[in-house]
Order: C-alpha cells, then structure tokens, then sequence
C-alpha cells in the first residue's frame, strides 16, 4: 500500500478556485489502495490495477459480417451476371475444411473464418445472400460489389500488442466484456477503500430515537455519505454520532485510524468553542482547511492522522446537509476515487439551455439544483429545482443534477447555456 505524504494536503488559502485545488488533489495524492486478484465475474465496477495489453488479434481470423457466398474478386464480372459453382461450406466454429479453389464459391455463414486459399491467396470478398440468388449447385451474382465486401479483418476489433484496458479505469461491463474477449478470467483490481464515518454534534439524534428533544434534530448526513460511498465500492464503517467532547472524538479518531484507510467527519470542524473535531485531529496528525470559492460548501477540511503504518487521510465536511452533499460530491469524491487508484475522476457535464434567471457573486463557483424539462423541440432545459439554501436537503429530491455556474459569472439570463452536472455521473 503506498502513503500519502505528510503534506499532501497543505495547501491552500484565502477563497481557492476550485480548479486549482482540484488540480493539486490529483497531482498530490498517489493510490492507497491495496491489490487483489478477482475472478473476472467479481472485477465489474472495481478499478484495474495492471494494464491488460492484448497477446493476440480479436478477431483471430477474417471472417465474415453476413450470410452470403465468399468469392475470389477477380473471378467476378464487373458488368455482367457471374455465375459460380458452390464448392463449400464455412460456418461459425466450423470452417471450410479444404482450400478454396478459384472459379468457385464458398457457401458461408456470419462470424465463420473466411476460407483459405491456394498459394496464400484466397476468397477476399463475401456477397450478401439478399444480393444473389441460387440456381441449383451454382449461385448468381449481380456486378457492382467492391473488394473486399462484408469481410472482417483479423485485428479488426483488437491488434496483438494494444493496450487494452488501462491501469486506472473503472471497469464497466463493457470492458469486462472486452477482457472476456482476450480470454482472461481474473483481473488484478485495487482493493475498495475502508472508510469510516461519523457526525459530531450534541444537537444530533439517529432516525429512530422517538421525539427529538427542543433544539435536536435527525442526523442525515451520515446515511447520505455512507450511501454515497457505497455507490463508489467502498467498503464502509459507521461509527455514528460522537458527542461534542474532545476527548471522545479524538479517541474514536485514533481507534478508526487504526483500521480505515480514511475517514469522514461532517459537522464540528469549525473555530466554535463547541466545534472539537478540528482540535481532536490535530491532535493525531495535522489538518488544513480549504476555504474554496464556491457555494455552497466553502469550508472543507482536508488532513491526516498519524499511525505506525502511515497517515491516514481525513475530509471533513459541512454540517449544513446540502453543502456536505456538495463538497463531497465535488471535492471529497474526486480524492477518494484518486486514492482508490483511478486516474480519470472528472466527471463528464453536459451542456444544455438554461430555464432560469440567476444572480451570483463573482469569483466564486456556484452549483444549483436543478431538474431536466425537454423543449417542444425535444432539446434538453435545466430549470432550477427546489429551494435555495445549504440546509434544504428536500431539494435534492427531485432533482436530477447541478448547474454549474462559473467564477466570472454574475448574471445568468434564461437561455443562457450552462454546464450540467447529472447525478448519475457522480452517484452511478
């Protein structure tokens, strides 16, 4: 397992522009992750470890893209009728079992090895059976067919020696597929990260508790994250509410350190007389606070605890449910990913026609829920969805991703196209 550098996360200032401290995640932090061998069924959604490069052609041989005849091309008419004998017949898995001979024709079947020929030269060209027709043992074929029609090249698909599927890259079905192809049976993957998660809070309760007490609320943030988490394999740990003393916090850090490759905290890590976290952690290791130019979720802190086999990194997040939402969709979940050993973690937007107006401050980044209507004319609109402000977790309901409207924005006028960020990019 590799380790993070003591400073990895020291690194920020006044309002960072999130790109600039997305940048320095990726080129600052290395995977943590373990590797394992897991048979090829279990690989998909895990994130490959080794690079697969291909050690033959797929396909292995020509064959042929339809039902039809294989011809030599040169023994057709280019102006007339050209009418063959049937000397054979090639099927997938079964193919013509002697040479083709010139002046014939190859009965064949779609994905069957084009035949072999005489003296290294062989049928070149297959005419769909639609396109000809059969008169007895000889079939009929009509001039205008180009060399070298509906016939499959060895390679096409993969060549010997290609790279296939790349170290870092989430594996999908279809690449399980492709592997498949190649023959193998088992990946080597990067283990799933084991990371623990806590809210601190004395006001918090969990859902179940019966009636809250004055000034108490239900912790969401918790089932949020460990929801989220799960959706990126992650193996995770919930160590629950840990009340506001620093004692406590810093002990149940410790003890998760021990056994966790990161941990997650939401609420308590700001300056507040009542706010331990910040304290307990630098305690065990050191913490740098973030302040990102972006709303909502400004403050987030990024750290690590000290143990005998190596720090253990530690993102700490609002405790506003929506900004923690946020910042762990945008920050937190483009770390865990890089320690998990993908390389690519930007996820892909989309650009689409805003239903709204909207002012903002300059400088910043702004994200804003927001649903997908379809125009008359079938092009996809954002309209803003559900009510502003870092506690409305509701209106993440209903929702079906975040306008992302950039720093030198003030104004955003209806119609103006926007950057679309869909949930199913980052919670797949």
């Amino acid at each position: 397992m590799a380790q993070l550098s003591d400073d990895c996360f020291a690194f920020g200032g006044e309002l960072t522009p999130l790109d600039e401290a997305l940048a320095a995640l990726q080129d600052r932090t290395v995977p943590i992750a373990g590797i394992s061998t897991v048979p090829l069924r279990d690989a998909v959604g895990r994130i490959l470890a080794v690079d697969i490069v291909s050690s033959s052609d797929v396909p292995p041989h020509a064959n042929s893209a339809v039902d039809g005849y294989a011809v030599y091309y040169d023994d057709l008419s280019p102006d007339s009728e050209t009418r063959l004998p049937v000397a054979g017949r090639a099927a997938a898995g079964h193919p013509l079992p002697q040479p083709a001979q010139r002046g014939g024709a190859v009965r064949i079947f779609t994905g069957a090895p084009m035949p072999e020929g005489v003296a290294g030269i062989a049928p070149d060209t297959v005419m769909m059976q639609e396109d000809c027709r059969l008169d007895g043992e000889t079939v009929v074929i009509q001039p205008g067919i180009k060399q070298g029609a509906n016939r499959r090249a060895a390679g096409e698909d993969i060549r010997t020696g290609e790279t296939v599927l790349a170290t870092g890259q989430r594996l999908r079905p279809q690449e399980i597929g492709v592997a498949a192809s190649l023959g193998y049976t088992a990946l080597a993957v990067y283990d799933p990260l084991r990371i623990a998660v806590f809210s601190s809070g004395d006001e918090l309760r969990d859902p179940g508790e019966g009636q809250l007490d004055p000034g108490a609320i239900f912790d969401s943030n918790r089932f949020t994250l460990t929801a989220a988490l799960t959706r990126l394999g992650c193996i995770v740990t919930d160590l629950g509410i840990i009340p506001d003393k620093v004692d406590v916090i810093r002990d149940a850090l410790a003890a998760a350190a021990l056994d966790h490759d990161m941990l997650i905290t939401s609420g308590g890590m700001s300056t507040g007389e009542e706010d331990h976290v910040k304290a307990a952690v630098e305690a065990l290791g050191s913490l740098h606070f973030w302040r990102l130019a972006i709303k909502p979720g400004r403050p987030v802190a990024l750290g690590q605890i000290d143990t005998p086999q190596g720090p253990v990194p530690v993102a700490g997040l609002p405790g506003n449910p929506v900004a923690a939402m946020v910042t762990f969709l945008i920050v937190a979940r483009p770390l865990i990913l890089r320690l998990s050993g993908a390389v690519d973690t930007a996820p892909i937007s989309f650009r689409v026609r805003a239903g709204f107006e909207h002012r903002k401050k300059i400088s910043r980044r702004e994200f804003v829920r927001a649903r997908i209507e379809m125009d008359a004319d079938g092009a996809a609109r954002a309209e803003k969805h559900g009510r502003s402000g870092a506690g409305v977790l509701s209106s993440l309901v209903g929702a079906d991703g975040l306008v992302m409207l950039p720093e030198d924005m003030t104004l955003l006028e209806r119609g103006n196209m926007v950057d679309f960020l869909p949930f199913t990019e980052v919670m797949p």
